[in-house]
């Protein structure tokens, strides 16, 4: 099974995207990514509606990906926005 692509044609993992959204969720909260579970909703750690429109502005600035605002309501943890982004990516990839 190959792995998703982004848009710019390198190779996508769950690390790369879960890193980076870590990374960024961890900037947003203004504590440090290895504090922040996975698989806890963001909401429990302060995420709020501004932190979540940046982040999906963040989101298609760096994949290209149109997001909903309610993104974070829709998959409200680090776990499921990776799956939803490297769906994503991936269908991204098939129709480019």
């Amino acid at each position: 099974m190959n792995a998703p692509m982004t848009r710019h044609g390198s190779a996508l993992d769950h690390a790369l995207p879960r890193g980076w959204l870590l990374d960024r969720i961890a900037l947003y909260l203004g504590r440090s990514a290895d504090t922040i579970d996975p698989a806890v909703p963001l909401a429990e750690y302060g995420m709020d509606s501004v932190c979540a429109l940046s982040l999906c502005g963040d989101l298609e600035e760096e994949f290209g990906l149109f997001v909903e605002p309610t993104l974070l309501w829709d998959y409200p943890t680090v776990d499921s926005l990776v799956g939803y982004l490297a769906a994503e990516l991936a269908g991204a990839d098939e129709e480019g």
